[in-house]
Protein backbone atom coordinates (compact mmCIF):
# COMPACT_ATOMS: atom_id res chain seq x y z
CA UNK A 1 0.00 0.00 0.00
CA UNK A 2 1.26 4.16 -0.88
CA UNK A 3 2.02 5.96 1.79
CA UNK A 4 -1.12 8.83 1.98
CA UNK A 5 -0.19 12.52 2.17
CA UNK A 6 -2.82 15.26 2.63
CA UNK A 7 -3.11 16.94 -0.61
CA UNK A 8 -1.67 20.74 0.25
CA UNK A 9 1.57 18.72 0.62
CA UNK A 10 1.85 18.45 -3.23
CA UNK A 11 4.54 20.46 -5.08
CA UNK A 12 3.10 22.00 -8.25
CA UNK A 13 3.92 19.72 -11.13
CA UNK A 14 3.17 16.76 -9.13
CA UNK A 15 0.39 13.89 -9.33
CA UNK A 16 -1.39 11.97 -6.89
CA UNK A 17 -4.35 9.97 -7.17
CA UNK A 18 -7.20 10.39 -4.67
CA UNK A 19 -7.68 7.72 -2.06
CA UNK A 20 -9.95 9.45 0.80
CA UNK A 21 -12.01 12.57 1.29
CA UNK A 22 -12.55 13.21 4.77
CA UNK A 23 -14.28 16.61 4.43
CA UNK A 24 -17.78 16.80 5.70
CA UNK A 25 -20.99 18.57 5.48
CA UNK A 26 -21.18 20.79 2.21
CA UNK A 27 -17.30 21.13 2.02
CA UNK A 28 -17.60 17.01 1.34
CA UNK A 29 -20.27 17.48 -0.83
CA UNK A 30 -18.74 20.36 -3.41
CA UNK A 31 -15.65 18.48 -3.71
CA UNK A 32 -17.53 15.22 -4.21
CA UNK A 33 -19.50 17.71 -7.37
CA UNK A 34 -16.01 18.81 -8.95
CA UNK A 35 -14.85 14.96 -9.22
CA UNK A 36 -12.36 14.15 -5.99
CA UNK A 37 -13.63 10.82 -5.89
CA UNK A 38 -11.40 7.96 -4.93
CA UNK A 39 -9.14 6.73 -8.05
CA UNK A 40 -9.58 10.47 -9.54
CA UNK A 41 -6.26 11.96 -10.87
CA UNK A 42 -4.59 15.42 -9.48
CA UNK A 43 -2.19 17.87 -10.42
CA UNK A 44 -0.93 20.31 -9.03
CA UNK A 45 -0.70 23.34 -11.12
CA UNK A 46 0.42 26.17 -9.19
CA UNK A 47 -0.06 28.51 -5.88
CA UNK A 48 -0.77 31.78 -5.40
CA UNK A 49 1.85 34.19 -4.23
CA UNK A 50 0.54 33.80 -1.03
CA UNK A 51 0.30 30.28 -0.82
CA UNK A 52 -2.97 29.76 -0.59
CA UNK A 53 -5.04 28.40 -2.30
CA UNK A 54 -3.19 26.03 -4.44
CA UNK A 55 -4.72 25.36 -8.24
CA UNK A 56 -5.12 21.41 -9.25
CA UNK A 57 -6.29 19.94 -12.72
CA UNK A 58 -9.32 17.63 -11.86
CA UNK A 59 -10.67 16.20 -14.72
CA UNK A 60 -9.89 18.74 -17.20
CA UNK A 61 -10.51 21.59 -15.10
CA UNK A 62 -8.49 23.80 -12.67
CA UNK A 63 -9.72 24.36 -9.58
CA UNK A 64 -8.26 26.44 -6.47
CA UNK A 65 -8.60 24.94 -3.47
CA UNK A 66 -7.81 26.11 0.13
CA UNK A 67 -4.78 24.79 2.20
CA UNK A 68 -7.48 24.00 5.02
CA UNK A 69 -9.57 22.28 2.61
CA UNK A 70 -6.97 20.10 1.23
CA UNK A 71 -5.98 18.86 4.52
CA UNK A 72 -8.74 16.42 4.56
CA UNK A 73 -8.30 15.13 0.93
CA UNK A 74 -5.32 12.47 0.86
CA UNK A 75 -3.73 10.97 -1.80
CA UNK A 76 -1.15 8.84 -2.83
CA UNK A 77 2.14 10.15 -5.20
CA UNK A 78 1.66 8.84 -8.45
Amino acid sequence: MKDLISLDKIAPGQCAVVNDLQSTGSMRRRLLDIGLIRNTKVECVGRSPAGDPSAFLIRGAVIAIRSEDCQNILVSLS
